[in-house]
């Protein structure tokens, strides 16, 4: 008879997905996952697969959770400028904690690409949800006029995820979010 499981896979994976962000793939063995999440090493494999079924699962989860979240933020800024900067601020704010444990995503990025296929495609969909997103909130701001309509919203959205990689990246050199907080600024810059 099969046994059910004991603990709650959602809470597992969210606090997997801490132990991730802190350390990075690699630097994580099952070991420290079991004691972490308090859980045997038969359930993990269990529940998912093994340690790369638990570290996608923890990507999804910061995709569908925390990532998500920053972009319905979008939506609920007063102007594109301001509802950008604030994006842009808070994932550094975020980034910098910890002594800089930076993005989960971009640590991903960095840490398993090229070599994982499944990892990129998960990396992908998130920075193409956040350009897509991006992209929506520049388009209806160059027709209220908000910002300068030369640029194509989806031109002007890519380079403003890739300067939040690059930023993001940044945040783990120098984990010093006043001295990063100006360089915003100067990514608004291509709003005018």
């Amino acid at each position: 008879m099969a046994r059910t499981r004991e603990f709650d896979t959602e809470a597992a994976v969210s606090r997997a997905m801490e132990l991730f962000w802190t350390r990075g793939y690699e630097a994580t063995s099952v070991r420290d996952l079991t004691q972490h999440l308090g859980i045997g090493q038969g359930s993990l494999y269990a529940a998912f697969g093994d340690k790369d079924g638990l570290y996608r699962a923890a990507l999804e989860h910061y995709r569908t959770t925390l990532a998500a979240a920053a972009l319905r933020s979008l939506e609920e800024g007063a102007d594109a400028r301001s509802a950008i900067r604030t994006l842009l601020t808070e994932r550094v704010r975020i980034a910098v904690g910890h002594d800089g444990q930076g993005c989960l995503v971009v640590n991903a990025a960095c840490e398993r690409l090229p070599k994982d296929p499944s990892i990129r495609r998960i990396v992908r969909d998130t920075q193409d949800a956040s350009r897509d997103a991006l992209a929506e909130v520049l388009r209806v701001a160059a027709e209220r006029g908000e910002i300068a309509a030369r640029h194509d919203p989806n031109t002007l959205a890519a380079f403003l995820v890739t300067f939040l990689n690059g930023l993001l990246v940044s945040s783990k050199i120098t984990p010093d979010f006043q001295g990063l907080k100006p360089l915003v600024e100067v990514a608004l810059a291509a709003l005018d």
